[in-house]
């Protein structure tokens, strides 16, 4: 068994599909049953066609054996949901069925109901009927209604809908993926940020995800014991050496690290490298070794690493290994981002997990560094603001673990993009190699020495902000600012880069202002911002954070998604049609954690 094959543990949960059905029969039933049949197929094919498992895999979806007319019907359908490992459920019907005896009532399932827009059977009155009986039994639900009528002989899925369905579809695969799933933690508490204060119980009762831990002296045992491949070592180093240029060294010459420590930690780095993979999910190569346990791995689909400074004070930094892991690609080729959060920022590590799960692309981890109005850039560098950045922009840079997609050298249709690992080629990911540069770790801030990548994402990428954080009293509070990368002029980067520590990776972010609330301005986007830390995907992506905060009852404090494009479970109305981040916190906290 391969790596990744060995990586993947478990089936990946499937899309359950319930086709709904008025249960009179004697003509009533038998004159839905293909029709209602068909809405079900019609679905499973546009999602399995439409989404990707993490590992680049279609998407599964099952049907239950037969319309569902009664309780029976619905609890065999939910046997066969069981035992096939659903963990999402959608009810199709064109017509009217009897609400409370037809719903799916597993609390834990993300759920939807599409209901046909149709003038001959009333699919819109099931529709709003089991909805309620959703909002009053306390499971709320996602209604999808079409906006145009159709005619009872038409078995397309209108584009609204089909938008719906497939926005629906993955928040709620990413629900039930992470459900069982770890958050490892290397290490503790890094330099006394909150973020890396690991909360267990929000992982457990927000994501129904448990929470290992590890202390780094770990590492230095399985170094030291030699706990990892050794043939995978040599192939690593080589490739490396081959693949992973030096940059220069900012460290004033009577406090650089000489040339033979250097190397050293090369040789470090990759194994940490391998070993924080190996922690995380495991390496059947190891069993071969002799080290059955380690083999195993902690099932972690995220995790964190301290670093700072108990580590980074004796040994090389974790800067290399982050950087390497976050990225679709090493010397075993391209495979999809491991994903660990620099200093053990477990809340920006699960905000880059969600948006790993929503796009299948890699995540940026980045400090929100500093806010550059048009008169700052003037003032220092002469220079006018345009484009994108034309009301100021935001400087994200942290110490080397940015993901190596983030340069922005992949590119589709002539535009630079983060794509998913099956999409990239060869060349590509040697193009995001050959724009970073790896630069000796300033020795004042990492006593250990180790590399920081340093690379300039490339402008014009649509791109989304996120970050979540813990409110004593409220809980889980995630915000959200989608925008675009910006390009500057050589010298202008050069000069703003060089106030801060040049020898890491930059990118240079305008957020899209609404003028309203915290987007009023950049400066508002920054002064809200509720920590040090920000986990960055490709694309906007916000409709789709909310739909996944709202099906895991996190508020959204902050956000610029036009109102049009959010999509929340139907009781979310319940609480209030005006002032609709009111809303969103009264609801969350009305229903609860999903998982509590």
């Amino acid at each position: 068994m391969t790596l990744e094959q060995f990586r993947w543990k478990g089936e990946f949960p499937k899309i359950g599909i319930r086709p709904t059905i008025d249960g009179r029969r004697k003509g009533v039933r038998e004159s839905l049953e293909a029709q209602t049949m068909g809405m079900a197929t019609a679905v499973a094919e546009l999602l399995s066609s439409t989404l990707r498992y993490p590992n680049g895999k279609p998407v599964q979806c099952v049907i239950a054996d037969s319309t569902i007319g009664g309780v029976a019907e619905s609890a065999a359908c939910a046997e066969k949901f069981a035992r096939e490992g659903v963990g999402v459920s959608i009810t199709v019907t064109p017509c009217w069925c009897y609400g409370s005896e037809t719903m799916d009532m597993d609390p834990s399932i993300p759920k939807a109901v599409w209901g046909f827009n149709g003038t001959e059977r009333p699919g819109a009155v099931y529709l709003a009927a089991v909805l309620a009986a959703h909002a009053q039994k306390g499971l709320p639900a996602f209604g999808i209604y079409g906006e145009d009528v159709q005619d009872a002989a038409d078995t397309s899925i209108p584009e609204d809908v089909k938008a719906k369905l497939i926005a629906f579809a993955k928040a709620g695969l990413a629900v039930a993926y992470m459900k069982g799933k770890s958050y490892l933690s290397m290490g503790s508490v890094s330099m006394g940020i909150a973020g890396s204060i690991v909360n267990d119980n929000f992982l457990q009762e927000y994501l129904g995800m448990r929470t290992e831990y590890i202390d780094m002296s770990e590492f230095v045992r399985r170094m030291d014991e030699g706990i990892y491949d050794p043939e995978e070592f040599e192939k690593a180093l080589a490739w490396v050496k081959d693949n992973c240029k030096e940059g220069v060294d900012n460290n004033p010459e009577e406090i650089q690290q000489p040339r033979e420590l250097k190397d050293q930690n090369w040789e470090t780095v990759v194994k940490m490298t391998m070993i924080a993979r190996d922690l995380m999910v495991g390496n059947p190569r190891l069993d071969e070794l002799g080290f059955g346990e380690e083999a195993q791995g902690h099932n972690a689909v995220v995790s964190g690493f301290q670093g700072q400074r108990q580590w980074t004070d004796h040994f090389p930094n974790g800067d290399f290994m982050e950087a390497m892991l976050n990225s679709s690609f090493d010397w075993n080729g391209i495979r999809a981002p491991y994903l660990v959060a620099t200093e053990n920022d477990f809340l920006n590590g699960v905000v880059m997990l969600f948006g790993n799960l929503l796009t299948n692309t890699a995540q940026i981890f980045a400090d929100v560094r500093t806010y550059w109005s048009k008169e700052s850039v003037k003032r220092v560098t002469g220079y006018d603001l345009e484009g994108y950045a034309k009301e100021g922009m935001l400087h994200l840079i942290n110490s080397g673990s940015a993901t190596l997609d983030g340069t922005g050298v992949q590119s589709k249709d002539g535009q630079p993009v983060m794509k998913p690992f099956w999409e990239i080629s060869e060349e590509e990911a040697q193009k995001c190699l050959d724009a970073t540069s790896w630069r000796p770790a300033s020795v004042e801030y990492f006593r250990g020495g180790g590399y920081s990548s340093n690379f300039l994402t490339r402008g014009g990428m649509p791109m989304t902000m996120a970050r979540l954080n813990l409110v004593k009293g409220i809980g889980p509070v995630l915000q959200i600012a989608e925008g675009y990368s910006v390009d500057l002029p050589d010298d202008v980067h050069q000069t703003l880069n060089d106030r801060t520590d040049p020898t890491w990776p930059t990118t240079w972010f305008a957020p899209i202002l609404t003028g309203e609330g915290a987007f009023t301005s950049v400066y508002e986007v920054m002064n809200n911002w509720g920590a040090n830390h920000g986990a960055i995907s490709y694309g906007h992506i916000g409709a789709d954070l909310i739909t996944l905060a709202s099906m895991l009852r996190i508020p959204v404090n902050m956000h610029n998604v036009a109102k049009e494009r959010i999509f929340r479970p139907k009781a979310w109305s319940l609480f209030g049609t005006e002032n609709l981040e009111g809303v969103d916190y009264r609801a969350c906290e009305n229903f609860g954690p999903l998982y509590k």
